[in-house]
């Protein structure tokens, strides 16, 4: 009686523990209910099919499910009746038959025509998924960490571009935990247009890293890969707001890199291109105008929100392993640095390369860094500047501010009583040392390079540099690796020895430059540049 007693005690508990789970799990329920989309977490199917392959896809999803629960039904049951109806304790005995043709040539042929029979759809719907012939637009999805580029490549939208970023007020929603609306983290500033009952092909790469574009109403997801070009299609049979997402982990602000596609009638989509079109018109700036700090900042500010706040954070903090902008030596320092890093990113893509913003949106940006939160450079870059800077020709050192034209930001009393070393000379940095195929010794040219580089740092003792090799894309990746290490590890010896001290030098990890980065000189060089 007492270990019957204990067990029901024990079943007692267990019961017990049971009803509370599943008391909460019913609370969590209908808290998950009261979440923006919170009934669709308990949807049982795909979403609502926007096209033809996207349907085909469901019904096809369908005929698995109910053939694979008939296999499991059928297998199982023979096997569970079989147990219970032979067992022992009813005196039955096992069959002395052996290798009956009958049963193998059965179980060979089922199985095969049940095969048959799930491929046949399934390549079907497969083939047609991957005919992205005879398309009536062709737009081109790039993605970047984190948001989408597109670009019109044909049809009546041919020319337009823009970037697709989640709409700032859905991440101050996520910051602070209090989400609304049916289209929460989905919501971008600038959807992707098209028209209804249009073919429409989309071609998908990436900047960075690997993204997915994702749209489960069309049943369309392929991969976005760095170097390479893939394709998909969809028509879209109906108008409406469709959503997705990058289906692909792409670093800390995958959740944030949500897809909005707003398909029209071809009435609205004629007249959305016209005004799109007169948009892009009206924001084409002239890469020679002479821009003020006041107009700079102002427009600085708004790419900043767009494409920088996401890691730096709108305070220019910075978080975690991401680098804070005010303060930053790189901001406060010479001018062709910075620049440099905007066009050609940083440390392997931890920092991107944003060539794909506008010579008057990265001058913008960089005047915007260098004279906001504590940063009172009295710095500006004009867009001139930057379409010289793609064709490799950067600045030396800091600029004034006195521009024509230009109205200079005022200079905190402190920086007036600096000492006069804290300027940066004509020659500033980055430094590019140079060195000649396959060889890591310095010639006359790097000597002369690395003299300027130490009278610089000597008259700067406050400054910490890094040493960042390069090697191009060709060859062995191993050979060329340790190549550029000892080609840095040769401008840090001639850096001591010329009287640096070697807690100022960070040595960094070689980047690689491919062939359509540069030419065969820049995959042969050691730069010198301010440690963050």
């Amino acid at each position: 009686m007492k270990s019957i007693s204990k067990r029901l005690a024990g079943v007692s508990r267990h019961a017990a523990i049971w009803t509370a789970a599943l008391t909460a799990t019913g609370a969590f329920a209908s808290r998950v209910e009261d979440l923006p989309g919170g009934p669709a977490v308990h949807q049982l199917n795909l979403p609502p099919p926007a096209t033809r392959i996207a349907a085909a896809q469901a019904d096809l999803h369908w005929m698995m499910l109910i053939i694979c629960s008939i296999i499991l039904v059928s297998v199982f049951g023979v096997m569970f009746y079989s147990i219970w109806k032979h067992r022992k304790s009813q005196g039955a005995k096992s069959a002395t038959f052996h290798e009956s043709v009958t049963v193998e040539v059965l179980w060979t042929i089922v199985p095969f025509l049940i095969v048959i029979g799930m491929a046949l759809p399934a390549t079907k719907v497969v083939v047609a998924q991957k005919d992205t012939s005879n398309a009536d637009l062709t737009i081109k999805a790039t993605g970047y960490q984190w948001k989408w580029g597109y670009d019109y490549l044909s049809g009546e939208g041919e020319g337009i571009a823009f970037l697709s970023t989640l709409d700032p007020a859905q991440r101050a929603m996520s910051d602070a935990g209090k989400p609304e609306g049916n289209d929460y983290l989905l919501r971008v500033d600038h959807p992707l247009v098209v028209p209804v009952d249009k073919k429409v092909r989309i071609i998908t790469t990436a900047n960075d890293v690997i993204h997915s574009w994702m749209v489960p109403y069309f049943g369309v997801k392929q991969d976005a890969i760095p170097g390479f070009v893939r394709d998909t299609w969809f028509r879209a049979e109906k108008v409406g707001d469709f959503y997705g997402q990058c289906a692909e982990l792409c670093g800390k602000e995958h959740a944030y890199m949500p897809i909005h596609v707003k398909v029209l009638s071809q009435a609205d989509y004629t007249a959305w291109v016209d005004a799109e079109k007169k948009r892009l018109a009206a924001l084409a700036d002239d890469p020679n105008k002479v821009w003020t700090m006041p107009e700079l900042m102002a427009r600085g500010e708004k790419v900043y929100a767009a494409n920088c706040a996401a890691c730096h954070l709108p305070t220019g903090k910075g978080a975690g392993p991401i680098k804070p902008l005010d303060g930053s030596a790189i901001v406060q320092g010479p001018l062709g640095e910075q620049m440099h890093v905007v066009l050609e990113g940083r440390n392997n893509g931890a920092m991107p390369s944003w060539k794909q913003l506008s010579d008057t949106e990265l001058a913008a940006v960089v005047t915007f860094t260098k004279n906001h939160w504590g940063n009172h450079t009295g710095q500006l870059v004009q867009p001139a500047q930057f379409k010289a800077a793609r064709a490799g020709e950067f600045p030396a050192g800091g600029i004034p501010a006195a521009n024509p034209g230009a109205t200079p930001a005022p200079a905190p009393a402190a920086a007036a009583s600096a000492p006069s070393t804290a300027a940066a000379p004509a020659a500033g940095m980055p430094y590019q040392v140079f060195f000649a195929t396959g060889k890591s010794e310095l010639d006359a040219e790097s000597t002369a390079t690395l003299k300027a580089a130490v009278e610089y740092l000597k008259a700067h003792p406050d400054v910490k540099i890094a040493l960042s090799g390069f090697v191009d894309s060709t060859g062995n990746a191993d050979a060329n690796g340790e190549l550029a290490k000892n080609r840095a590890t040769a401008v840090r010896g001639a850096l001591e020895a010329g009287g640096v001290a070697g807690n100022r030098i960070d040595m960094r990890k070689p980047e690689v430059i491919t062939a359509a980065q540069g030419a065969d000189r820049e995959g042969r060089r050691v730069d010198i540049v301010a440690a963050q």
